[in-house]
């Protein structure tokens, strides 16, 4: 393997491939020239900061010389790009749930959710016993997804909270839906019942704990006669454009941006040609590459929500009286990020060449084919949950550091680099560091995509297989 990869002819410097370096770690940056005290450094072709003091060609260039370029909010003008033409092979069947709304769930879960965390051990006694007393053929899961809200919650945030319950409730993964509630807290049943709007009433059911003698009991009762109507559900051919594809990233390195995030946008764009949909989160990760999503929205519309989307986000981290750009994490400079212009160019990548469609509200369900922007943070388990609710049967996360949560939906494990999968394949469903090494490419996109559709026709996740399953919901406001 070569040392060093020169990722866009105008980079002014280049990353280490190779482990043992005399300069710098692998997955760090040399320069490629001299650069002078405050000239920007680039990569992929952007700048990804300003370098702090002079930089002899060959030194190792980080944050002990380079320093982000970022500000405040910014003037953008709507300049849309040409974007590629979207072609791909005959599309695909997948084999999957279909819901009585017209929506396509990939497993076929009985889920008990706590309309507050009061009830949690009680929502988990049910599930004791649901697996201790049922046949569970045929079920792919019973799980209980516990939450610390749902009580002494004010404004927006208490309406966060219902609406991603709410979402979580309706999602096509469960086949059927325990709602359990305590009695006095805020999240009342009955208003939370007006959150859900039209729902089927065959598969989700409502349980108060405070109106019956023995709610765990009365829980397994009802989850039962759940688990026997969900038994007659199969598995049935559908069009691939009924999936719904979350894209996110987690304790990037040097080499997010080089192979697994670029090997994400071309499944997006390969998914979006076959009429499916791809949503891409991580605002605070867009931060410094945002132009490269707004100029290719749909319309004008589109492009103004975009911007909004950047600009309220940084409004809140400014309400709180938080810096900005206080990214990347430690994980993410040990990897070789140093700036959040760097990670960034490297995160928007995971949303290919094709037009943004449409912009969410967090909790939003997703109705535009496409490429949508998801308002969520960058945090791991907030971000993947957030994915989930807007709709997305899974989640595709690219990792260079590693980790084993997965969110309440099939969330596949995509390595940076082959180190990463061979020492944590536990952890780890799909090496996308091959790529530093390939001559083949399109052979590791074609790969890529049989699992996912393996997945959506079942194939568990190392995550599931040990039921790493939770839930994050955004908390914003205050606690009483």
């Amino acid at each position: 393997m070569k040392r060093l990869l020169q990722i866009n002819p105008s980079d002014n410097v280049a990353v280490i491939l190779v482990d043992g370096d005399a300069v710098a770690p692998r997955g760090h940056k040399v320069a490629l020239r001299p650069i002078a005290s405050g000239e920007e450094v680039i990569k992929y072709g952007f700048p990804i900061g300003r370098a702090t003091k002079d930089i002899a060609k060959g030194e190792w260039v980080h944050s002990h010389n380079l320093a982000t370029g970022l500000s405040d909010d910014l003037e953008y003008e709507y300049t849309p790009v040409d974007c590629p033409e979207l072609t791909a092979p005959s599309a695909p069947i997948v084999r999957g749930y279909l819901r009585a709304n017209g929506d396509m769930g990939i497993r076929n879960e009985l889920w008990i959710v706590p309309t507050v965390g009061c009830v949690n051990g009680q929502a988990n006694a049910i599930i004791s016993r649901l697996r201790a007393e049922c046949d569970l053929t045929g079920i792919d899961d019973v799980r209980a997804f516990t939450h610390n809200y749902g009580c002494s919650q004010l404004g927006q945030d208490h309406a966060n909270t219902r609406a991603a319950l709410a979402a979580l409730v309706k999602h096509p993964n469960a086949g059927g839906v325990l709602v359990l509630g305590l009695g006095c807290e805020n999240n009342q049943i009955a208003r939370f019942r007006d959150e859900l709007g039209s729902f089927d009433l065959d598969r989700v059911k409502f349980l108060t704990a405070q109106e019956v003698e023995d709610e765990v009991e009365a829980g397994v009762d009802i989850c039962k006669a759940l688990i026997e109507k969900m038994k007659g559900d199969r598995r049935q051919p559908l069009p691939v454009s009924k999936l719904k594809i979350g894209l996110k990233c987690g304790g990037s390195d040097g080499f997010s941006g080089i192979t697994a995030n670029p090997l994400l946008g071309r499944l997006s764009d390969r998914f979006a040609a076959w009429g499916a949909t791809t949503i891409l989160t991580e605002v605070p990760e867009m931060f410094g590459a945002e132009t490269i999503l707004m100029n290719r929205a749909a319309n004008a519309d589109v492009f103004k929500r975009t911007v909004n989307l950047i600009n309220d986000f940084k409004g809140y981290f400014r309400s709180y009286g938080q810096p900005i750009y206080e990214n990347p994490s430690p994980g993410n400079k040990a990897g070789g990020i140093t700036t959040l212009e760097e990670k960034s160019l490297g995160c928007v990548q995971k949303g290919g060449t094709s037009k943004v469609t449409d912009v969410l509200a967090y909790t939003q369900k997703s109705h535009t084919k496409g490429l949508n922007l998801l308002n969520a943070p960058g945090n791991d388990l907030v971000a993947s949950t957030a994915l989930a609710l807007s709709g997305c049967q899974m989640v595709l996360f690219t990792t260079g550091r590693g980790t084993p949560f997965g969110t309440f939906v099939p969330t596949m494990k995509i390595s940076t680099n082959s180190q990463l999968a061979k020492k944590k394949s536990n952890w780890i469903d799909f090496d996308a560091g091959v790529l530093l090494t390939t001559d083949t490419p399109d052979e590791v996109l074609d790969a890529l995509v049989a699992k996912v559709i393996a997945t959506a026709n079942g194939a568990p996740l190392h995550h599931e297989e040990i039921g790493a399953k939770e839930i994050a919901i955004f908390k914003t406001g205050v606690t009483l």
